[in-house]
């Protein structure tokens, strides 16, 4: 800062700002981008020393990501010591970067005024993801605090149903009519400042009745010249309902490699535009479910608590605490063989081991083509007999390797023959387990990434048991 700014602060009674030392930016992210340990040390002994200013010079060395990225890192008596260092513009978006879980509590602790001024600092999109997280009486609060322009706007997105393009898209949006010039466009938009969406990347060519007929991307209308008109060279738009799944806009938006796209009314008529950095999002946070789901748990964030966990796992983990019991109950009906062939004990947990495994990929992919439209009733038939296939061949390989162990260590050839036609006929099971299950359940409108796993691991476990142990009973005993 030269004296003479310094100068002009002190008259201003405005605190000069502090340069953040570069081995401090050096400091706080390693190569990976990654916080590092000693950064989030720094920050917590400055909180237990009460030292605000040192906070202010840490948190001042990241960008509202890595901010965000540190709350994770912090308890929540921390965390209300570094928030009241961030500015308004700062504070939205860490507040638009927190994971939902932590972004709730953290709520909590903001006044409601501070939170209105950063609302307004927000994306449309942004700040109405912020507003649906608020408990009802602080929403209350914060919507009034704001004016009356931002405040219609977040009460209008909230009416559309989550997780919907009407819920995802951001208000403000540059639309001009097709008969302007590509000079009268560009002078437009250095006039406009601060009024224009702080990040676009087409403007939307609309008719009289405010409805898109095409878009030109910003790279065009900087190389076209200025007397050019804009229906000229406007691109045909992919249209998105406002009503529309945000999982059917990030498959849109993958499908035509989109970088923005348009939202309409029922009508028609522009409303709003989503743009790629809302669906890096979305993609994320539907892939995390998924995954998830095929476990049978829910999101554990940093802050989540033993009984919140614990309470969240346990529903699915009694489910297969039934369906294990079934399927230990064939081990029960064959308990006679078992006695006289202690061997056959030892054997078919392996069987089932293996069985489950063939199950749980075959799971994977059908789930996977399945979020992905890549399997539908047009190809589900050459899909599960692939898959069928798949399973015979891994079979027979298992079967091989198996009977030439089971002979090394128990040299009888009918064992060898037992367990090879039981991992034949068990992968086989496992891979239309794999495959069917998923489809079915989608079929009946069910998420196959919830409860598919307990089914296959459940049909596997039962038929290992039961095809091993009735082999072996009809030819060993």
């Amino acid at each position: 800062m030269t004296r003479e700014d310094a100068d002009l602060s002190k008259e201003l009674e405005i605190p000069a700002i502090v340069d953040v030392p570069e081995d401090l930016e050096d400091l706080a992210l390693g190569d990976d981008y990654a916080l590092n340990p000693e950064y989030v040390d720094l920050v917590i002994d400055a909180a237990d020393r009460g030292d605000d200013d040192r906070l202010r010079e840490l948190v001042g060395a990241l960008r509202s990501e890595d901010v965000a990225d540190l709350m994770g890192f912090l308890t929540s008596d921390y965390r209300e010591q570094v928030i009241p260092q961030l500015d308004s513009e700062t504070l939205g978006e860490v507040l638009s970067e927190l994971d939902t879980n932590l972004r709730e509590e953290v709520l909590e602790g903001v006044p409601s005024l501070t939170l209105a001024r950063a609302l307004e600092e927000m994306d449309s999109d942004d700040a109405v993801d912020l507003v649906e997280d608020l408990e009802d009486d602080k929403r209350e609060q914060v919507l009034a605090a704001l004016d009356k322009t931002d405040r219609d706007a977040i009460e209008s997105a909230l009416k559309y149903d989550d997780e919907t393009a009407g819920r995802l898209m951001q208000r403000e949006v540059l639309a001009a009519p097709s008969f302007w010039t590509v000079g009268q466009t560009i002078d437009h938009v250095r006039s406009a400042g601060d009024d224009l969406p702080e990040l676009f990347f087409d403007i939307y060519v609309v008719d009289p009745a405010y409805k898109p007929t095409g878009a030109v991307p910003i790279s065009r209308l900087l190389r076209a010249q200025r007397a050019q008109p804009l229906a000229e060279i406007m691109e045909p738009v992919t249209e998105i309902d406002v009503t529309m799944d945000q999982e059917e806009v990030a498959y849109i938006f993958d499908k035509y490699h989109l970088i923005s796209a348009p939202v309409t009314d029922p009508g028609g008529r522009l409303v709003g535009q989503i743009t790629v950095d809302d669906i890096v999002g979305v993609i994320q946070e539907e892939s995390e479910e998924d995954i998830l789901a095929l476990a049978g748990v829910s999101d554990a964030g940093r802050d989540a608590t033993i009984w919140g966990i614990a309470r969240s796992r346990l529903p699915w983990l009694a489910v297969n605490t039934v369906t294990a019991a079934v399927a230990a109950s064939v081990i029960g009906a064959f308990q006679a063989e078992i006695a006289k062939l202690v061997t056959l004990a030892i054997l078919m947990p392996i069987v089932a081991s293996l069985g489950g495994n063939a199950g749980a990929q075959a799971l994977a992919v059908a789930v996977r083509a399945l979020a992905s439209r890549e399997l539908n009733a047009s190809n589900a038939a050459r899909i599960v007999w692939r898959e069928l296939g798949v399973g015979v061949i891994n079979g027979l390989a298992l079967a091989v390797i198996m009977s030439v162990a089971v002979f090394i260590f128990f040299r009888d050839p009918m064992l060898c023959l037992t367990i090879a036609l039981a991992l034949i006929f068990n992968l086989f099971i496992a891979s239309m387990a794999g495959i069917l299950v998923p489809l079915t359940l989608d079929r009946l409108g069910r998420d196959p990434a919830v409860s598919s796993s307990v089914f296959v691991t459940f049909l596997t476990d039962f038929m290992g048991f039961l095809s091993f142990l009735w082999l072996a009973a009809l030819i060993l005993l």
